[in-house]
């Protein structure tokens, strides 16, 4: 498992670059897209999301970088236009106008174990491996610690709640936080060894599209034709989980993926609609208000979060206008 590990672990650290142009509106810009990981279920739906905004005239290429900090510094730099993550510490921080534009998941994430802990205080001085450092899973432990009132030991960060699970089936720790569709998995194959410990409920954005507002300003017409593209799905997948396996491109990024995840594409969108991973309209301001709230506790933005200014972390006009 170790030798099968190390191979996940360089495989997530690849830098992937693929093109994808749309034909049909040549005004259309190209814009250059920082995925947090390689493709994967999890992303099946962006990638539906993007063939649906090419066909209207999207021009694009996606990057997929190890972690989220890289494609946040992307972004930063101007390398990339548009960004997978939770920037709010690098909004509030930079004087970068960075904002949201739209929420692609919300923080649904499970602390699983070792038979060695049933419950989130036995944590308490123990090691825990997460995604990435300042990233989603990492505000979980923050908050955990807050809430619970336990301090995590050494924390260790591999990047993909798949590589994570492998991680803890072959030993190489005894404590993560990994997603709801990893957790089913791990809990059906191995429920005997494992134990998933209860947590309390989170609403706030695990991964939200962002970029430069002087960028998206200067390109209304491509971030438009992008978030109705995202909007559509998020509503059309809301009410039938299977239209993604059915869109997804055989001959593109997820459908090249294994056999086996693709049979399972049905079962993870059906998983997650009804887990309430996705919001149908995209966040918004209610996403914004809870992102306030949790990534304050989270200790990545600081200030009274009733204090705090929505439009300072999220630029809602893309999405009001395809609503």
């Amino acid at each position: 498992m170790t030798k099968l590990l190390r191979n996940l672990v360089a495989l997530c650290a690849l830098v992937l670059v693929v093109s994808a142009g749309g034909t049909s509106d040549a005004r259309a810009e190209k814009i250059r897209i920082a995925l947090a990981e390689t493709p994967s279920d999890e992303l099946a739906a962006f990638f539906v999301a993007l063939d649906r905004a090419k066909a209207k005239g999207l021009d694009y290429e996606w990057t997929a970088f190890a972690d989220e900090e890289l494609a946040i510094q992307a972004v930063l730099s101007g390398q990339m236009d548009i960004g997978f993550g939770t920037p709010y510490a690098v909004m509030q921080k930079s004087k970068a106008p960075i904002r949201i534009v739209f929420q692609l998941s919300k923080l649904k994430f499970f602390p699983v174990t070792s038979k060695k802990y049933s419950k989130l205080e036995d944590l308490n001085g123990e090691p825990i491996m997460l995604h990435s450092r300042g990233g989603g899973t990492d505000s979980i432990a923050n908050v955990i610690e807050e809430k619970v009132g336990i301090k995590f030991g050494t924390r260790s960060y591999v990047p993909g709640s798949a590589n994570r699970v492998v991680a803890l089936v072959g030993g190489q720790t005894d404590a993560t936080i990994v997603d709801l569709s990893n957790k089913n998995k791990l809990m059906k194959q191995h429920g005997d060894q494992f134990n998933v410990l209860p947590m309390f409920e989170v609403d706030a954005s695990d991964e939200a599209l962002f970029g430069n507002l002087d960028w998206i300003k200067a390109h209304e017409k491509e971030v438009d034709i992008f978030v109705k593209a995202l909007l559509s799905v998020y509503r059309d997948m809301a009410k039938d989980p299977t239209i993604i396996r059915r869109e997804t491109d055989p001959n593109g990024p997820i459908g090249q993926l294994p056999k086996e995840i693709l049979d399972s594409l049905d079962g993870f969108y059906t998983d997650a609609v009804e887990g309430g991973l996705y919001d149908p309209d995209g966040g918004g301001r209610k996403a914004a208000l809870a992102d306030m709230e949790w990534y304050s506790r989270a200790g990545q933005l600081t200030g009274d979060p009733a204090s705090l200014n929505i439009e300072d972390f999220w630029y809602l006009k893309p999405l009001e206008s395809a609503q």
